[in-house]
């Protein structure tokens, strides 16, 4: 599948994750996240961005048990919670998170 942003095409697979990783921009996120129907705020942006440093750090996307923990641990307790980043992300918070941060599809308990 094609990505058009500004004249500009980015490949994704048949489930919308980008095949480069280095091609992702904010710009990106935004145009995947608007056809879900979500509107990116600055608690999106927290974890979509600890995502990437997390995949930059250990070459993998975590499952979902690491990232509330994670999260918890980066952005402060009262985020660490499951129904919190499920509020943010409704389809799975690693999932749609992931394609979001332009991360390859977690594998595992997503």
């Amino acid at each position: 599948m094609i990505l058009e942003i500004d004249d500009k095409l980015y490949e994704t697979d048949p489930e919308g994750y980008l095949k480069d990783i280095e091609a992702w921009t904010r710009e990106v996120a935004r145009t995947m996240a608007g056809r879900d129907g979500v509107t990116l705020t600055e608690e999106h942006w927290e974890v979509i961005h600890f995502l990437r440093d997390y995949y930059h750090e250990y070459g993998i996307a975590p499952s979902v048990r690491v990232l509330v923990r994670a999260v918890g641990e980066r952005l402060g307790q009262d985020k660490a919670k499951s129904a919190y980043l499920y509020r943010l992300f409704p389809e799975g918070p690693a999932r749609q998170a992931c394609r979001y941060a332009g991360l390859p599809k977690p594998t595992g308990c997503v």
